[in-house]
């Protein structure tokens, strides 16, 4: 410690920085502290008084006040020497903590070069399993590869005592099974024949080599056993047809031997059975009760058909044996079912009651069916169905039937019933009402009868389609209405052809008006107050082949095919037009020209009126081969020398001879606009009579004047008496004419808008006619050819009559 005698500064080596002022502070803390007194240091700045103070050697006033801070210093020196203990200790505690944050960084460095050299050695040994387990598997499939032909032999000699199949030499010899089909094992050991048969197929080159090598053994006449492969893919074979001849044993020989036993008992090919019986006797039963099995065993079947043929073939077996069993219980039921309900309820209901029985029928088949060869949706169905199996015979029954439906949804989406050997079974069950339909056809002509069959069997074809289940009654229902539109048709046409075409009117037929003045005046009398009567009397009174074609039309519109009804329509319509052609030259020889012309307009616009609720066209195309140019063109051919009989082209002669000797001729056949040209003939032809009837004589002077011309004045036809004479006969006549022609109009047409639309016409074409006459008149000048002032009067007033009277009869017949 420095001398107090001497001052010496430290001035020069004073910190400047503030982070060394700080620093000094906290030494200064640390230490005894600052040597003044509080009241200089009040005085002064503190950071600048602390500093020199700590920098500086004590003064000489501190020497002085040495004895009065002996005790401060010797505290501040206790306390120095207590944080010095304190910082050594500390410092001591550092240098332990450096030195063991030093080891552990040793150790973790060490650690950390351990597991790098773990981690080397871990991947040494993973790529070496890798390679070792790689090496594992490829030893594995070369053990396999060598193994496994061994094993398909092991399996077939093996295999062969459990099926019943011992191979000695060249001979195969079939036992006794010792496993049956409902043995768990069954299934693995068909998988291992299918491998065997596969596996030696393969190997040996299938079937054509087996039957290449039989051929080639036969003809060398050696009885050496086959070697190797081909030997072996023989007894494969055997031993699959064995595997499978215990399915074919426990299903389709089952199903043979319950179909015999039920015949047997039930006496069915002597005796049918009662239908509302049928579905809860032993045909049924029988059948449900050994469903279950059936079905576990075809399903093992249904599921190896990848396999190979022989699984095809035994399932095709299978069902072609259900389906002739099924069918042999069933057809002399059904037969003696049909023959009874026509019996009972004649062809009519029948095919009614017939069509129901077997859309059922088919629907319970469908369910019998789906329980041989359906897929099982569910183990609880199959244990459903073993308790009703179970049961008595007649519940079980109840119990299938009640769920016929569920059944049905349950297979729906598997679609067994769409079997081409099922199908053919049905329609084949279903042919009994086809059969006996058929043959109640023959005899029946009645229309009506025919529309009532064809009718009824429609409704149930509807019905019969709605289910894919019953879709062979459906076909058989349509072939059955084919058969009956057939006989319908051609009952129509004979009967158009009796009633229409060859129709021969009688008097009574023909009897106009004689036969509408009887019905106007039984109506006027009373006699007939219903109104069906009358309306009878009506539909009596028209031309009977009109009323024949109107008849059979409207009774085969709605049964028969659009295409089929329009020709029929076609024909039957221009039958009936020339019929009344031919009516209305009788009714003109008879009763004269009016009524002949009211006969053909009443009954054109009937028949009109009567087909236009049927929407048809009436209309075709006739195709006509003409051979008018034949003669030539074999002439030219014969004297053609060179003649390319052969030749594929345009120039063949034969080609030629046809393309110039025959051709076709078409023609457009429209019935309904033939119809509208005879209506609108027979409309103008009343017209014009009704006109010539009133007044002959104007319309004539009409005409002559016409013709006449500028010389009119001069002829004799237009001397003035001579004019009047005839106004004045047709003005006595008019209103009598006028009055008949009425008349007669109400007795034909009973609309009087129909009778206005005719008479104005006509009442046109008289007032025509004397416009035309008085044009001419005016001409005439008095004092030539008998005219004068009086007789001119005359006439006009003659004219203006007979225009006045055409009017009002005109108007009275609206």
């Amino acid at each position: 410690r420095p001398s107090t005698s001497s001052s010496i500064s430290y001035e020069t080596y004073a910190p400047r920085s503030a982070s060394q002022i700080t620093r000094l502070q906290r030494i200064a803390a640390l230490t005894a502290g600052p040597t003044a007194s509080a009241s200089d240091s009040s005085n002064n700045d503190s950071a600048s008084w602390s500093i020199a103070k700590a920098m500086s050697p004590p003064s000489s006033d501190m020497v002085v006040g040495k004895s009065s801070s002996e005790s401060v210093v010797a505290s501040t020196l206790e306390k120095t020497v207590e944080t010095t203990d304190q910082i050594t200790a500390l410092l001591k505690h550092t240098t332990s903590l450096r030195l063991a944050l030093r080891a552990s960084i040793n150790i973790a460095d060490d650690i950390s070069n351990r597991h790098a050299e773990l981690l080397r050695h871990s991947g040494e040994l993973s790529a070496a399993a890798d390679r070792l387990q790689a090496e594992e598997a490829q030893l594995t499939q070369h053990a396999q590869e060598i193994g496994m032909p061994l094993k398909h032999y092991d399996a077939v000699d093996r295999i062969g005592v459990i099926v019943g199949v011992l191979f000695k030499g060249r001979t195969t010899v079939r036992g006794l099974a010792k496993i049956k089909v409902d043995n768990e094992d069954y299934s693995s050991i068909l998988d291992e024949i299918d491998d065997a048969v596969e596996f030696f197929g393969k190997e040996s080159g299938g079937k054509e080599a087996l039957a290449a090598a039989e051929q080639q053994r036969r003809a060398s006449g050696s009885d050496q056993i086959l070697s190797g492969s081909i030997e072996y893919y023989r007894r494969s074979l055997a031993l699959q047809d064995a595997a499978l001849f215990l399915v074919r044993e426990a299903v389709a020989d089952r199903i043979s031997q319950t179909s015999s036993d039920v015949a047997s008992i039930l006496k069915i090919p002597k005796q049918a059975i009662p239908a509302d019986t049928l579905e809860a006797s032993l045909v049924y039963t029988r059948f449900h009760g050994i469903s279950a099995r059936s079905n576990r065993l075809i399903s093992l079947v249904k599921q190896r058909l990848h396999r190979g043929d022989a699984y095809q073939e035994l399932l095709t077996v299978c069902r072609t044996t259900y389906c002739n069993s099924r069918e042999s219980l069933l057809k002399m039921t059904l037969r003696a079912h049909m023959d009874k309900l026509k019996d009972q309820h004649g062809l009519v209901g029948m095919t009614r009651l017939a069509s129901v029985f077997l859309i059922r029928l088919s629907t319970i088949e469908t369910t019998l069916y789906l329980d041989f060869f359906g897929d099982k949706k569910s183990e609880d169905g199959e244990d459903q169905e073993d308790k009703a199996d179970a049961s008595s015979p007649a519940e079980g029954t109840a119990a299938k039937r009640a769920s016929a439906s569920e059944a049905l949804s349950a297979h729906g989406d598997n679609g067994a019933f769409y079997d081409a050997e099922f199908q053919n079974y049905l329609t084949k069950l279903c042919s009994a009402l086809h059969r006996t339909v058929r043959r109640g056809l023959v005899s029946v002509s009645d229309l009506d009868t025919l529309c009532q069959i064809v009718g009824v069997l429609r409704e149930e074809r509807s019905q019969a389609s709605s289910s894919p289940t019953t879709m062979a009654a459906a076909r058989a229902i349509s072939t059955v209405i084919e058969d009956a539109q057939e006989r319908l048709i051609f009952c129509a046409n004979n009967a158009l052809n009796k009633d229409v075409i060859r129709f021969r009117a009688t008097p009574d037929d023909l009897d106009y008006p004689g036969k509408l003045t009887k019905k106007a005046t039984a109506s006027a009398d009373g006699e007939d107050e219903d109104a069906v009567k009358k309306q009878l009397q009506v539909y009596e009174s028209w031309f009977p082949p009109m009323r024949s074609v109107l008849r059979i039309l409207s009774k085969i519109f709605r049964v028969v095919e659009p295409r089929v009804f329009e020709d029929l329509a076609r024909d039957s319509v221009q039958a009936c037009t020339r019929c009344l052609k031919d009516g209305a030259a009788h009714i003109l020889s008879k009763s004269g020209v009016i009524h002949a012309d009211l006969f053909l307009v009443k009954h054109l616009l009937i028949l009109r009126e009567q087909l236009s609720p049927f929407d048809i066209e009436l209309r075709s195309v006739e195709r006509q081969l003409d051979f008018s140019d034949a003669g030539k063109a074999v002439s030219r051919f014969l004297a053609n020398r060179n003649r390319r009989l052969f030749s594929m082209s345009t120039e063949n002669s034969l080609l030629t001879l046809l393309r110039e000797g025959v051709s076709v001729q078409e023609s457009d056949v429209d019935s309904k606009r033939d119809l509208e040209d005879a209506l609108r003939s027979a409309c103008n032809d009343f017209i014009e009579h009704a006109s010539q009837s009133v007044a002959r004589d104007v319309l004539n002077f009409g005409q002559q004047c016409k013709v006449s011309g500028d010389s009119a004045a001069s002829q004799a036809f237009m001397n003035g008496d001579v004019v009047k004479s005839m106004l004045e006969r047709t003005a006595g006549s008019l209103q009598e004419q006028m009055t008949t022609i009425t008349t007669q109009m109400g007795l034909y047409l009973d609309n009087p808008a129909t009778q206005s639309i005719l008479l104005k016409p006509a009442s046109r074409k008289i007032i025509r006619a004397i416009e035309e006459a008085r044009k001419y008149v005016q001409k005439a000048q008095d004092g030539e050819n008998g005219w004068n002032t009086e007789t001119r009067a005359a006439v006009n007033r003659l004219m203006i009559s007979i225009e006045n009277d055409v009017k009002q009869a005109s108007k009275a017949s609206k």
